[in-house]
């Protein structure tokens, strides 16, 4: 299976850092955290390198 970002909403600072880097525009930020759209998400693991809060990470699935 392909790895997919996920986001820990409960620590995310909404910042909005993952957001600019996604080159899929698979991120948006709601006000109180980052959603990823899954289906958009292609696993490069650049939103989980720019996150500042360090709370995205790459998840098989």
């Amino acid at each position: 299976m392909k790895n997919k970002a996920y986001v820990n909403k409960h620590d995310c600072v909404a910042c909005g850092s993952c957001v600019r880097v996604c080159p899929m525009s698979a991120i948006v930020v709601d006000g109180i955290a980052a959603n990823i759209n899954c289906e958009k998400c292609v696993g490069c693991g650049r939103c989980a390198k720019e996150c500042p809060a360090s709370v995205i990470q790459l998840k098989e699935g």
